[in-house]
């Protein structure tokens, strides 16, 4: 029986990416097991609970599990039928309950199966290890107790949450950090965040956005130290794993950066062009799934298919972080290519005449390819006339200049007017979004009679109302701080040009309404030059904090050496970057050598990059480390508590946690807007 982590390590050989690592970890060190020694039974089943089962879904596909022999998947809470021939692999988390339920499967005369393979996703307590070994019933029927350290979920290649959707509310809430829930929070958070570093055999520099607050006793200062108090608590984690994990790194091997939403307000509500986050913002999917309707042959009514959209459809690759009306252009080209170079495409367009036996026999060769290929691409045809149809109908067009503009500063109170006064019809939540970012940089004239007029003018509803006033509530009581603390959207008053952001000089956009960015986009960026400022970013890392300013510029110059051979271009141009561009086939069909050109691109890399946001993140900011991987030779990772699309992040975060704060400000001349007075 062996107590330990895994001893395989994401350093030296091959390089493997963040979300490889984790499904190879989960399929062949916990299910196949190469170390058992062909021990156990061909064939078991897998026990896991509520949340475990969420960390194996989001790698691993059912038929990755059966293939490593797994016939039957149970959920350790439910009554199951006894299996005394079959060996188990229990995938839990290490808590008391799940413990008692463990052993109650296998103790007695007569067990539920012939030997358990034990595997916990984070560390056990010693007092629950000392549980199972004092069973001496269980104990021989142990075939494997071992810490996985894998309770992250990857959503993404480069992507992981914690889930954790009410993070704003339970982190930031009023009297939060004194409650129970608070601690339950950050420290579930802490460990899952940990355990990416434990998996990946990955030892981080971490580092933080630091609190500003002048006076530590406020409400305001108590949530501005919640990226603090993280921090320290990952940290802690981590320095258990340096001793309890075999070969766990000695040096610092990559580098964490943790923030909070406070960091950038914009860019959870702003319209983002690119075809992934325009699916997720305008069509109604849940989660990944597109349901997609199908023309009946008999003429009927059309069929329903749910469809995934997900990394191993290869259009879906190379077309998610483009801009929607470039992903358009290009699945027009695939679609005419298809039909000019594919045999049975092109039979199937001729006319009424007979067709030979020749014909008849190059369109049987060709129809598994035909039928396959159309489907896809139909189906993303699909989904972008949808949302070009959407685009058009609701004039979003109009709408996402503006907000660029605004946030720019190249356009002000006026044009809101003026667009407000001649868009008195369309979506609510599209007024509402263009009204918090407004609030957002021109804070000090969203004050008094002319907010009001405004919101009234929008005719936005009660709830919208209070929505578009927190964004100025979420800064703090005290309208006078500069500081970025707490939930602050700089709003100060003196603020002489009104522009949240500015162009980023090098880059050229070809695409109308591709000219905003993520502020994390700047903040990676700096990170691995080492330019990040100490004061505002310190670093957890007390011994190696000396040397951890130059680890970003060295790092920037070795993957430069020898490594680096592409010329300087613009990231942001019409066409996207080689490593994600698609090599065209011969049926002119995107096939899945974008998949092979991204894994190749990743053999040559430098340490990776983690940015962990709480209180969720944004599909720009997923867009963007996606960005940032090839241009800085460096694979950055996305953490946070939940990715959320703008519409889930105005009904779930924000007015969740503003209405917690609205006691702080109850003395307010707006006091009429939460009363109905």
């Amino acid at each position: 029986m062996s107590f330990s982590d895994s001893e395989t390590s994401s350093h030296g050989g091959e390089y493997k990416t963040f979300r490889q690592i984790s499904r190879d970890r989960l399929l062949y060190e916990m299910l196949q097991d190469t170390k058992a020694g062909g021990t156990r039974s061909s064939w078991k089943v897998l026990i896991m609970d509520k949340v475990t089962v969420k960390v194996m879904s989001h790698s691993c596909k059912m038929a990755d599990i059966t293939d490593q022999g797994v016939s039957l998947v149970e959920d350790l809470f439910r009554r199951r039928e006894p299996l005394p021939s079959m060996d188990a692999i229990y995938f839990i988390q290490p808590s008391k309950e799940n413990i008692v339920m463990f052993l109650s499967d296998m103790s007695g005369r007569e067990p539920l199966y012939k030997k358990a393979y034990v595997y916990f996703s984070s560390p056990v307590a010693k007092d629950l290890v000392n549980r199972i070994k004092n069973d001496t019933s269980v104990l021989p029927r142990i075939g494997a107790l071992r810490e996985m350290n894998l309770e992250y979920f990857s959503i993404d290649s480069q992507a992981f949450i914690t889930d954790h959707e009410r993070a704003l509310e339970e982190l930031y809430g009023e009297n939060a950090e004194n409650s129970r829930r608070f601690d339950m929070c950050l420290n579930v958070m802490a460990l899952r965040i940990a355990t990416v570093f434990a998996s990946l055999k990955e030892f981080p520099f971490v580092r933080y956005r630091a609190s500003k607050g002048p006076d530590a006793a406020t409400a305001t200062a108590g949530r501005d130290l919640v990226p603090t108090k993280l921090a320290s608590a990952v940290w802690n984690n981590i320095s258990t794993y340096r001793s309890s994990i075999p070969n766990f790194p000695a040096t610092e091997t990559c580098e964490l950066l943790i923030v909070d939403r406070s960091v950038d307000q914009i860019a959870p509500v702003i319209h983002e062009w690119t075809y992934d986050a325009m699916c997720h913002d305008l069509l109604d999917l849940d989660g990944n799934k597109y349901v997609q309707e199908i023309p009946s042959k008999t003429g009927g009514e059309p069929e329903k298919k749910e469809v995934l959209l997900e990394d191993t459809d290869p259009v879906w690759l190379e077309l998610r972080h483009v801009h929607i009306a470039e992903a358009s252009e290009r699945l027009h080209e695939k679609m005419s290519n298809f039909v000019s170079k594919n045999k049975a495409a092109q039979l199937q367009q001729r006319d009424g005449s007979e067709l030979s036996t020749r014909d008849l026999q190059k369109m049987v060769q060709a129809l598994p390819q035909y039928n396959d290929q159309m489907a896809k691409l139909s189906l993303h045809v699909e989904i972008a006339g949808k949302i070009n149809k959407i685009i058009r109908d609701v004039g979003l067009r109009e709408l996402g200049q503006l907000e660029q503009d605004l946030v720019f500063g190249d356009a002000g109170t006026k044009e809101v007017i003026n667009f407000m006064r001649g868009k008195q019809e369309g979506m609510s939540e599209n007024r509402l979004r263009l009204l918090m970012i407004y609030a957002c940089v021109y804070p000090e004239k969203f004050e008094g009679d002319q907010a009001i007029k405004l919101m009234q003018l929008a005719k936005l509803s009660r709830a919208d109302m209070k929505t578009v006033k927190n964004m100025k509530l979420l800064e703090g009581a005290e309208s006078k701080k500069t500081s970025l603390g707490g939930f602050s959207l700089k709003f100060d008053s003196a603020k002489k040009k009104h522009a949240e952001r500015t162009d980023r000089t090098g880059e050229e956009e070809t695409w109308a309404l591709f000219r905003f960015y993520p502020k994390i986009e700047e903040l990676i960026e700096k990170l691995s030059k080492g330019e990040l400022a100490k004061d505002e970013y310190p670093c957890m890392n007390s011994s190696s904090a000396s040397t951890q300013a130059s680890s970003g510029a060295s790092q920037a110059a070795s993957v430069k050496t020898g490594q680096s051979t592409t010329a300087p271009h613009s990231m942001r141009s019409r066409r996207t970057a080689a490593w994600a561009r698609p090599r065209s086939s011969d049926d002119g069909y995107s096939s899945d050598s974008v998949l092979r050109s991204v894994s190749t691109d990743f053999k040559k890399m430098g340490q990776r990059i983690f940015v962990f946001i709480i209180g969720g993140a944004t599909r720009s900011e997923l867009r963007v480390c996606h960005k940032l991987t090839p241009k800085l030779r460096r694979e950055v990772i996305l953490g946070t508590t939940s990715l959320d699309d703008p519409p889930q992040y105005i009904t779930v975060n924000v007015i969740s946690y503003v209405l917690r704060l609205i006691y702080e400000y109850a003395n307010s001349k707006y006091d009429y807007m939460y009363t109905g007075r």
